[in-house]
């Protein structure tokens, strides 16, 4: 029997647009690390609706020991950053080497997060590459070697981390600002010239951690300058090998949410892989930008279907 009532026409629903990072920042002039414009980049980051019980009993246990390690800690930190015990070695190491490593570590571990390492960080000086999911990347990638990171300026205000950040050699980029830019990637040369490690996150800014959005080249010209090798390192925080959804930043999200939402989440992995080293080659930064990228999307298991130019200038 024919239902009642005039047919319903169809209705067309508009193709979805596509997350990544706006075309005005796809230039070599307005390249920027604007990891706090999370709500670009994490637009489409849903969290979990299920209601969980055991977050109240999360932030039971964690905040008094994240307490007490700041407590604890900030002491040695201060006492690592003095000239006279800087250098005292440890092993084949150095006291504030030493130090950044055991605070970064224990920060993430405290976040409720198992630290699970893949392959070894080259020696020497050295640039890191790595997708960016996180303000945790810093910290993990921390646990495992004291790097000199180059970050958005606004980092240096955020509370506790941001002054950890500056006293382990972050190099401040101020988005937007093409000068600023120039002067970072002198810095950058600076660092690696004078035998020191620097991590930089080609993407510019934090994603979803479902995709490894598009490097940006003219970062690892510094590498060439510098003439030192280029490691690709891949992050993921989740489980059995899956991307949790609820790490990144969610739309509109800041950091003091962000940190006191990571820090009652469940427990599960945090993941560094370190890859085999891309090779340099004079005039050939864009080659060495989609190869990084390709070797950090293998290592997480994922496919550029849409196929789409990942490396820009």
């Amino acid at each position: 029997m024919p239902p009642h009532g005039p047919p319903r026409a169809a209705v067309a629903v508009p193709p979805q647009r596509e997350a990544g990072i706006p075309g005005s920042c796809r230039t070599a002039a307005s390249f920027r690390y604007d990891s706090v414009s999370m709500s670009a980049s994490t637009d489409s980051t849903t969290l979990p609706r299920r209601r969980d019980f055991m977050r109240p009993v999360r932030y039971v246990v964690r905040t008094p020991l994240l307490a007490l390690h700041i407590a604890l800690s900030l002491p040695l930190a201060v006492l690592s950053l003095n000239p006279w015990f800087a250098k005292i070695p440890i092993g084949r190491r150095r006291f504030d080497h030493v130090m950044i490593s055991w605070w970064s570590g224990t920060m993430v571990r405290l976040f409720g997060f198992r630290i699970r390492r893949f392959g070894t960080p080259l020696p020497g000086a050295v640039m890191y590459v790595a997708n960016h999911i996180s303000w945790l990347d810093i910290e993990l990638m921390h646990s495992q070697r004291a790097i000199s990171f180059v970050a958005k300026s606004e980092i240096a205000r955020w509370p506790l981390v941001g002054w950890l950040a500056t006293r382990a050699g972050t190099i401040y980029h101020q988005r937007g600002n093409t000068h600023s830019m120039n002067s970072v990637m002198e810095r950058v040369v600076e660092r690696l010239r004078g035998g020191r490690p620097v991590g930089i996150f080609p993407e510019g800014g934090t994603g979803r951690g479902d995709e490894v959005r598009v490097f940006h080249a003219r970062v690892f010209q510094a590498a060439l300058d510098a003439e030192v090798p280029v490691q690709p390192v891949a992050l993921r925080y989740g489980r059995d090998g899956r991307q949790d959804p609820a790490v990144p930043f969610a739309r509109g999200e800041h950091f003091a949410g962000n940190f006191f939402r990571l820090l009652g989440n469940p427990s599960m992995d945090a993941e560094v892989h370190f890859l085999e080293p891309v090779q340099s080659t004079p005039d050939a930064r864009r080659r060495m930008a989609e190869e990084s990228r390709a070797r950090i999307m293998a290592a997480l298991g994922q496919v550029d279907t849409k196929k789409r130019r990942g490396v820009e200038e």
